[in-house]
């Protein structure tokens, strides 16, 4: 556990130094060959490749089970970047996120969501989106370790150019701001039997819980929002190991009632009655 958190910071540092001294080096020459510059980067990215093969190798070694929850969200909603289609789901292991989803919002009635556009809007305010303060649930009766909804919801990244500035100037940012820059507001519950859940780009001033609350399945946590690393309002849900970010391993889920919906799957889901969720050793399944 130690080591897996000073890797991950040794990463991110590598990048802090390669971002700084890139911004440096376009307003003063540095005392050193241009090319060295690129040595910290170099380290980041051979760290990130020697975790994510060892990742990798003890996945195939010993697949973990999926833990079956209930459904974060109720409503019609859609899946993107989803474990159903491939592993990472989201392209890397880091952040407990190989198993992790994002839905948003396809309701039946109202406003459709806005498609992606080429040019214009360049953005759209996130109210403009039905996934916005749509409710959050807790998946099964759990205790609450972390909960912060300080952030701001920033507009959509759904355009050309908005896509661009997510990559290339936005992302490296939040990179170098941390853990909580990258997955926003969010709510970190333990479910039990060492697996917690994670819910990622909450909206602001929405929790209705705080840390060291005691909650049950069903129960409201807050409201989705397009806090941190996001496009569009959505909700990034993900199981894991433990409660800590840098260190976290994902772990599998199925959502009751709806198992684990691919990549544009259009499902339903319904959120239990307060207090129906059953043991945390009844939640274990075998993919």
């Amino acid at each position: 556990m130690r080591l897996r958190k000073s890797v991950a910071l040794i990463q991110r540092l590598l990048w802090l130094v390669f971002f700084v001294q890139a911004v440096a080096g376009t307003f003063v020459d540095l005392p050193y060959n241009y090319w060295l510059g690129w040595l910290p980067a170099v380290g980041a990215i051979a760290i990130g490749v020697v975790t994510t093969r060892a990742t990798r190798r003890r996945i195939q070694a010993a697949p973990p089970a999926a833990v079956e929850v209930g459904p974060p969200v109720t409503g019609r909603w859609s899946a993107l970047n989803s474990p159903a289609d491939k592993v990472p789901s989201h392209g890397t292991h880091s952040l407990g996120q190989t198993y992790a989803i994002d839905v948003t919002a396809e309701p039946d009635a109202g406003p459709a969501r806005p498609a992606p556009v080429w040019f214009w809007p360049v953005a759209r305010p996130a109210r403009a989106y039905p996934a916005f303060g749509a409710p959050l649930f807790a998946v099964a009766d759990a205790t609450v370790v972390h909960a912060e909804d300080g952030q701001r919801d920033h507009l959509s990244r759904s355009s050309l150019a908005g896509v661009l500035y997510f990559w290339l100037i936005e992302g490296i940012f939040r990179i170098m701001g941390g853990n909580r820059r990258i997955v926003g507001n969010h709510v970190v519950l333990d479910l039990g039997g060492g697996t917690y859940a994670l819910y990622g780009h909450v909206q602001k001033g929405s929790l209705a819980v705080l840390a060291g609350d005691e909650v049950v399945a069903g129960q409201r946590l807050g409201g989705c929002g397009n806090s941190g690393n996001s496009t569009e309002p959505h909700v990034h849900f993900q199981l894991m190991d433990g409660p800590d970010l840098d260190t976290a391993r994902g772990v599998p889920f199925r959502w009751r009632g709806v198992g684990v919906p691919a990549n544009r799957e259009v499902f339903t889901a319904a959120v239990p009655a307060p207090g129906a969720s059953p043991a945390a050793e009844d939640r274990t399944v075998n993919l």
